[in-house]
């Protein structure tokens, strides 16, 4: 049978494992395009031709037919080979595995990818959101283990895609918020997962499940140990107490470690600069962006190419950005999180589109020619693309200028919320 279709796919995605089992189950032959690169070729004309939203997993098919969201491609295979019965024998069940489908990526795998959100810092961590995200995890969970007391399958007497969608969500929870104690509690569920994941045409795609033993869990930034303050110098004392206390006092100095000189950073050595970061942080903060006398236009007429440089900041990860307050807390995080170099830094950045189709961008303007000196302090840095822009260039011009206006579009994406770093 001749492929029916091309994947665009990142072999460890949740959705890519329930399609290539239903691809496997129902005997469908999909082309797996090996050479894929996420964030790279996913944002090439050619790509976004076909899948504008940039998205994967993404199924080319024959005549023009192009797929994306996992659920629907994932359908869309088992509907080629009715057969294979994955979407059930009559409408109750059909409706039925659409019903667990939808529980499976909206009461677990949701909970397990928001927390696994906070604790990369994709937005700001808030323990009373991960809480409320882990119990009601532990309520889906809870019903499911119900349900599956009396079965095998969810849904009638055999594999059907609410099996393999569920299999999958609760095969990345028990790696990362479903800990061995959690696990006590769900012998049913973990029964069925290892009975899904060990079919033996579905054992190569899963591979081994990995538990963890302590659910994964916040751990704040170390923060700079500072050198704890010398003693006080003690108040002139009586002659009579100087001379008692003289000796211990020369055995105290003796044992004194001077204090290392702290570590200078490195951005502090370079040229000075005729460019003032504080004022072009108070004249954009007191001045109208565009205009007359606006900030944009006391930059152009102060800005030193050669002591600062500007730069646009890409976040990496859009595809699992959800609602748009998220991510702009994430946007406020990793702003929290580069504190150390706030005498060095100016940034804005924004949310451009909607909820579930939202991308984080915008400029930071830092001192120096290389963006890793000022932006590593934060743990969160690489999660995010940098590209030096050139101002003399009338693209990087107009894209510089919308960021800092708050009105910068993108692939028919308009800015929704934003932070500035000053």
């Amino acid at each position: 049978m001749a492929p029916v279709g091309k994947l665009y796919s990142a072999e460890q995605n949740r959705q890519t494992r329930v399609i290539k089992s239903v691809a496997a189950l129902s005997g469908v032959e999909i082309e797996i395009v090996a050479d894929y690169k996420h964030f790279e070729d996913n944002k090439k004309p050619d790509f976004l031709a076909k899948f504008p939203h940039g998205k994967i997993p993404a199924l080319e098919g024959p005549n023009g037919f192009n797929l994306t969201e996992g659920a629907a491609i994932a359908r869309y295979l088992a509907n080629l080979s009715p057969n294979a019965n994955l979407l059930g024998t009559s409408l109750e069940e059909k409706a039925l595995v659409d019903q667990w489908i939808h529980f499976a990526e909206s009461e677990i795998d949701i909970s397990t990818q928001l927390v696994n959100q906070m604790l990369r810092g994709i937005f700001v961590y808030n323990k009373a959101i991960h809480n409320t995200l882990i119990d009601r995890q532990a309520r889906a969970l809870n019903t499911l283990e119900a349900h599956l007391l009396t079965r095998t399958f969810v849904v009638g007497e055999r594999i059907t895609l609410a099996d393999l969608t569920i299999a999958s969500a609760v095969f990345r929870s028990v790696s990362l918020t479903v800990d061995a104690a959690a696990r006590l509690k769900l012998v049913n569920t973990i029964r069925h997962l290892e009975t899904i994941v060990n079919q033996p045409k579905l054992k190569v795609i899963f591979g081994e499940v990995e538990y963890v033993e302590k659910a994964v869990q916040y751990v704040p930034p170390k923060k700079e140990t500072k050198p704890a303050p010398a003693p006080a110098a003690p108040k002139e004392k009586k002659e009579k107490e100087k001379a008692k206390k003289e000796d211990e006092d020369e055995e105290d100095d003796g044992n004194l470690v001077p204090e290392e000189p702290k570590a200078k950073n490195p951005l502090d050595s370079l040229p000075k600069s005729s460019f003032n970061l504080e004022d072009w942080k108070r004249a954009y903060s007191n001045k109208d962006t565009r205009g007359p006398d606006g900030a944009l236009e006391w930059f152009y007429a102060n800005f030193d190419k050669e002591g600062f440089s500007v730069w646009r900041v890409d976040f990496k990860y859009n595809e699992e950005l959800t609602l748009v307050f998220m991510s702009s807390n994430q946007v406020g995080g990793f702003f929290n999180r580069l504190e150390a170099s706030r005498k060095y830094l100016f940034g804005s950045v924004g949310v451009l589109g909607e909820s579930n189709a939202s991308v984080i961008t915008g400029v930071l303007i830092l001192r120096g020619q290389e963006v890793k000196a000022v932006v590593d302090c934060a743990p969160d840095w690489e999660s995010y693309d940098y590209k030096k822009l050139d101002l003399d260039s009338e693209d990087d011009k107009k894209f510089f200028e919308s960021a800092l206006a708050w009105d910068l579009e993108i692939d028919g994406k308009a800015w929704k919320d934003g932070k500035n770093f000053k």
